[in-house]
């Protein structure tokens, strides 16, 4: 006969299932998927002789506490109506949540902000606290530097560009860290920062037919060598932006690492997590495929796709993931962080597939789409356009000609500047993005804080029952 709480159980989320488990006094170890801990229910019920309804819920029994009738405790009973009754609570705190942003709620949006970033501060001061060992470690480290750096010498040559090298390997690493961090809400620096650079230094490759760049002003500002090479390869091209790329890359590797430690600590410590809701949606997603395979759309599928393919190839899955453009990678993080990965096979394998496999891809494409003859040809096939065709083509080809004419001018003579209508539109939306950016940065942080308040009242709700 089948379950009757079947239909109640299905409705119920995992934390809550878990909890039912543990009210009942059933170990949860080892059951990581809903579908698993609903099975365990329906058995945990069928072993019982009687049966009890209430509330329309028919409900066999219980292993912890029966009557001297051997008719089950109504605890168990309440302990069901107790999960409905908080899965309905945290679907208003998740709508309520959802409310908090600037445009809605400014003060409180603001307010709750300010308040996880200091309880942020508190929590990591309270931590290099008990790390104090290695933050002597790091303090001694920099003493040495700074007293290298400043202390003259035959020394400072090498302190110079050791520093040059520091200062731009930090600025891609940084910006790398930005795209990716933040669980979806990351600057996409690649399109922004690190993709015009490589187009730029395409474009001056062609032009000039060498990549020896003068130093300085280059990377600041690129001019012509007086000395050309017989041909330029794309190999040269990637050579010389390899050191950025492969920083950049590194970076958004180190930022996929928030959401695995997240999801590790809550594992291990048995508590929420900041991306709970992600792994309740996968939850829901692997039991809607068992039920309805047919009614899944293709992201649902994707998203099945990458937590399949990370939890049961290890290394390899987690390569494969990290190695092409991926939306979802988050995901795989959250994936690796819940079943424990080691570090360094989660990290080891993102850290290659983005700073190397896939800087490489997206560096070959670039590269080859900002190659001389692709982007005189692009620019000849805009007149073509219809109506406005040739009025379009003009600034696009007004402002490539002023583009070389600036790779020609020998350093030290004064050079025009006009600021075309691309170059002021590209600041923009470079502006644009930015604050976007901080805007999702500050609501993610304000509702990070305001599920802290939802989670710490349910638990004084549940203490006082």
């Amino acid at each position: 006969m089948q379950n009757q709480n079947e239909g109640i159980y299905r409705d119920l989320k995992l934390v809550d299932l878990k909890q039912i488990l543990k009210q009942r006094g059933i170990s949860a170890a080892g059951l990581t998927r809903k579908a698993n801990i609903i099975s365990k229910l329906e058995e945990d019920d069928a072993r019982q002789p009687a049966s009890v309804e209430s509330d329309g819920l028919t409900y066999r029994g219980t292993i912890s506490t029966t009557t001297s009738d051997d008719v089950p405790s109504t605890n168990s009973i309440d302990s069901l109506n107790t999960a409905a009754q908080s899965n309905e609570q945290k679907m208003l705190d998740r709508k309520e949540r959802e409310g908090i942003v600037l445009w809605r709620r400014p003060f409180t949006t603001f307010s709750y902000f300010l308040l996880q970033c200091v309880g942020l501060f508190r929590n990591y001061g309270i931590r290099l606290l008990k790390n104090w060992r290695i933050m002597l470690a790091i303090m001694v480290l920099i003493i040495c530097m700074l007293s290298a750096y400043y202390i003259e010498g035959s020394h400072q040559s090498s302190v110079r560009y050791l520093e040059k090298e520091f200062l731009w390997c930090s600025y891609w690493v940084g910006l790398g860290i930005l795209s990716s961090v933040g669980l979806g809400t990351g600057l996409h620096t690649f399109l922004l920062y690190l993709g015009p650079h490589i187009a730029a230094v395409t474009l001056a490759a062609f032009e000039c037919m060498s990549v020896n760049f003068p130093e300085p002003p280059y990377p600041n500002s690129i001019i012509c060598p007086d000395v050309k090479e017989d041909s330029m390869t794309l190999w040269t091209i990637m050579s010389k932006v390899r050191l950025e790329a492969m920083m950049w890359g590194a970076g958004t590797a180190i930022g996929e690492l928030p959401p695995y430690f997240m999801a590790r600590a809550a594992r291990l410590s048995g508590e929420e997590f900041d991306a709970d809701d992600e792994f309740e949606e996968l939850e829901e997603l692997l039991e809607e495929q068992r039920i309805h395979p047919q009614d899944m759309g293709f992201m649902e599928r994707a998203k099945l796709g990458v937590h399949r393919l990370v939890q049961r190839v290890g290394f390899v899955g987690i390569l494969l993931c990290a190695s092409i453009p991926n939306p979802l990678f988050d995901l795989a993080g959250i994936t690796c962080g819940h079943f424990l990965i080691p570090f360094w096979t989660f990290f080891g394998a993102t850290l290659i597939g983005k700073a190397i496999i896939k800087m490489h891809i997206q560096k070959l494409f670039v590269i080859f789409a900002f190659s001389k003859q692709h982007v005189e040809h692009l620019i000849n096939l805009i007149k073509y356009i219809p109506a406005f065709g040739e009025s379009l083509q003009a600034p696009f080809k007004e402002y490539l000609d002023k583009q070389k004419q600036k790779l020609h001018h020998k350093p030290g003579t004064a050079v025009a500047s006009e600021t075309s209508w691309l170059s002021w539109l590209f600041e923009k939306v470079v502006l644009l993005m930015v604050v976007y950016f901080v805007i999702s940065i500050i609501h993610s942080m304000a509702q990070s804080y305001h599920k802290k308040i939802c989670r710490e009242r349910n638990a004084k709700k549940v203490n006082k029952e």
